[in-house]
């Protein structure tokens, strides 16, 4: 059941999670956001991607323990709340059509279901974090013993790095670009 739940979280949850990321990106692009919601908007998307990249990158280096444990939870209540403000931020100053929401309730589901399978996988330091259970809760960082493979790593933070870094960072990019024209233009304007 272990491997089930592991496997399922690393081969379906994460491309998934991916997948709607990505896309979530290509709906901003397809909706000119460097013209309506602007850097304020891709700011709070890269914000959100540091919220959730760091347990992630936890989860996928260290032993999981009470302290991991705690810094997943802390993250994606903090993710969850900065994704309710980028939507507040943006509905007034943009079209946010039914696919980018239907794409959004996979981006606030599957982390939580992510968090939910390594909750379940180390339900021993979960509940260390509450004086309950057989072992003491445990806060060192310690590398896995037993390693996710390293080429299912390589190819997850090569797929990340290339279908999100890349990509919300150029979205930021093309924000700022229009942020400055737009800055420009009336000093121009004066100046004639």
């Amino acid at each position: 059941m272990v491997h089930l739940l592991l496997d399922a979280l690393l081969y379906v949850i994460m491309p998934l999670w991916l997948v709607a990321g990505f896309t979530d990106y290509v709906l901003h692009k397809r909706t000119h956001i460097e013209h309506t919601a602007g850097t304020r908007e891709s700011l709070l998307h890269l914000l959100q991607l540091g919220e959730i990249g760091l347990p992630v990158l936890l989860g996928l280096l260290f032993e999981i323990n009470s302290g991991i444990l705690v810094v997943m939870v802390l993250a994606f209540i903090v993710h969850e709340a900065t994704a309710l403000y980028d939507v507040s931020y943006a509905l007034p100053r943009r079209h946010v059509g039914v696919l980018e929401q239907h794409v959004h309730s996979f981006m606030e589901v599957l982390p939580f279901v992510a968090l939910l399978f390594v909750t379940v996988l180390n339900w021993d330091q979960c509940l260390a974090l509450f004086g309950l259970g057989g072992e003491p809760p445990r806060f060192a960082l310690k590398l896995k013993t037993d390693p996710i493979p390293a080429g299912y790593l390589l190819t997850l933070l090569s797929a990340i790095l290339f279908f999100i870094i890349v990509p919300y960072t150029e979205e930021l990019w093309r924000c700022m670009k229009v942020e400055r024209h737009r800055l420009v233009k009336p000093k121009i304007a004066q100046a004639v």
